[in-house]
């Protein structure tokens, strides 16, 4: 039975249970439910001729020989089968495959299979999100068929694509713009035609990454009535609705004293928001919508595996996506780091994720690369007794911005490579300016012959090397639209800075250095300053 027909059959109550009752698990069930799972998922994965590649002969007979006997895995250890698509590698078949960036365009895609179990615990958990977008505690929700969506993610065969295919097969919902349009278009096409459709028929739910919900949000606050005769002539009574939502939205503005907003023009009942650094967003989107955004963790291996509740505050991990692993911050940048288990997080410890994916999934004890806190082990306040985390970033390994970069240290060389110039040594970082927006922070020290024609400036540096990145990345290109600023800043150190931190503190990480080892680096510049400047007073 589809869940538009079971909101009609059954009880409010019945569909809580079914969709969102692992929120009323404890930590003992939670862990019942992973270990009874990840046992099925042990049998499939280890009989796979993939698995065996990993397990090379051994045999695991329980959860705890498995974690001892399957080393920590990255995509490189399933590139080559996966890539190829070798479907009799796999623990079972199939249904559709799934593909992201893999490494900043210095390497082209990684791809995911999806099986038909993994895709229907994806819709039952996506389900269990649309609904809790709408709560406003246990047992509360509103959702109706034929409500509009603007959906601001990417489509198949993105993960994020998912989501309206596996909703539509549930429940009839309108997508603003409608899903096989928006597979023919360019991202700011998707965007300029949401919008316009929003206008005419208005928005229930708004679903995008946090920083591309933002952009549409400034965007709609700039509206003006100014449109085209072709467009008033071909569709009047949209128009007529247009003008009419934007008056009564610049007359409820008005009564506030402020400028038009989105939450002036609609009232929406679920704003979710996905991808990374929203925590830089939710704030000035709750402004803007009257409602803050509910978090909600999916990725193309993973799939989706968490959401915030209707406290918003802290996500909860669905038990039957994946068999869950956490890496402690003291043992990330180990060789062979230790793995805790969800029974065994500390609050206020933070983790690097690993994954088994259940269900037939490929992925085993995967370190998927994104780091969570663990904000507390219950919430008395929301009368759960589960650990709930908070999304912190990428591991420092990776420069991710906003969502739309996945820059490593072999990105960047190759992009210095391409550019050809003249940089001697550098190191980048992920940075946040004054209104707590990220942007990539480079500190390059040039070779001396760079500078003989003068032609060095960091405007320069900053126009080849985005060029190369935009060539590299083709979501970098996006970037500064949509975060409304310079996503690259750059600072020139003085010839042989790097070489005096060297020689008195030995390497500095070229991706995401400690705050501390940036500032001791700097400090070396500052030091061979301050001794010119008294050599040159004493000259």
């Amino acid at each position: 039975m589809r869940f538009e027909d079971k909101l009609k059959e059954y009880t409010k109550e019945e569909m809580w249970q079914e969709h969102c009752g692992f929120l009323d698990l404890t930590t003992k069930e939670f862990m019942e439910i992973q270990y009874r799972l990840m046992e099925e998922q042990m049998q499939l994965w280890g009989a796979s001729r993939l698995g065996q590649t990993i397990l090379k002969g051994k045999k695991p007979q329980n959860v705890d020989e498995f974690r001892r006997m399957v080393p920590l895995t990255t995509y490189e250890d399933y590139a080559e089968i996966l890539l190829s698509k070798e479907k009799h590698f796999l623990p079972a078949d199939p249904v559709l495959w799934i593909q992201t960036t893999w490494e900043g365009g210095a390497r082209p895609i990684k791809v995911a299979p999806y099986t038909k179990s993994m895709l229907e615990t994806y819709q039952d958990n996506m389900i269990g999100c649309l609904m809790l977008s709408t709560s406003s505690g246990r047992g509360d929700f509103d959702v109706k068929p034929k409500e509009t969506i603007l959906y601001g993610l990417a489509p198949l065969p993105y993960a994020t694509g998912l989501f309206p295919v596996l909703l539509n097969e549930e429940i009839n919902m309108e997508f603003l713009p409608p899903v096989k349009e928006a597979e023919a278009m360019s991202f700011s096409e998707r965007n300029k035609k949401g919008f316009k459709l929003g206008m005419k028929k208005g928005i229930d739910y708004f679903f995008g990454v946090g920083s591309v919900t933002y952009y549409v949000s400034q965007s709609l606050s700039s509206m003006n009535t100014s449109k085209k005769r072709t467009e008033k002539s071909s569709d009047p009574i949209g128009m007529l609705r247009m003008w009419i939502r934007l008056m009564k939205g610049k007359k409820n503005a008005a009564a506030k004293g402020r400028l038009l907003s989105p939450g002036d023009m609609f009232k929406l009942k679920g704003f979710m928001c996905a991808g990374t650094d929203n925590r830089c967003y939710k704030d000035e989107l709750e402004e803007l919508w009257g409602i803050r955004p509910m978090e909600i963790f999916a990725g193309t291996e993973p799939t989706c595996i968490g959401t915030e509740i209707w406290s918003r505050d802290g996500l909860y991990l669905f038990p039957d996506a994946c068999f869950y692993e956490f890496i402690p911050e003291n043992e990330m940048d180990r060789e062979q780091p230790m793995t805790c288990l969800f029974d065994e997080v500390t609050a206020g410890e933070k983790y690097e994720l690993v994954i088994t994916v259940l269900k037939g999934g490929a992925f085993a004890r995967y370190r998927v690369g994104d780091v969570y806190q663990c904000i507390g082990l219950e919430n008395p306040k929301d009368q759960t007794k589960l650990p709930r985390f908070e999304y912190i970033d990428r591991i420092p390994d990776i420069i991710d911005v906003a969502g739309f970069t996945r820059i490593t240290a072999k990105s960047v060389e190759r992009t210095l490579q391409l550019s050809g110039l003249m940089v001697k040594e550098w190191t980048a970082r992920k940075e946040f300016n004054e209104k707590n927006k990220p942007f990539l922070h480079m500190y390059v020290e040039m070779e001396p012959e760079s500078f003989m024609s003068n032609a060095v400036t960091i405007e320069v540096l900053r126009e080849h090397l985005s060029i190369y990145f935009k060539y590299l990345d083709s979501d970098y290109k996006d970037l500064k639209r949509i975060l409304g600023m310079e996503p690259l800043e750059i600072t020139i150190l003085r010839i042989g800075t790097f070489e005096r931190y060297h020689n008195r503190y030995g390497a500095i990480r070229s991706v995401n250095p400690k705050s501390h080892d940036l500032q001791m680096l700097l400090k070396s510049q500052e030091k061979q300053d301050d001794r010119e400047r008294r050599a040159y007073r004493h000259g």
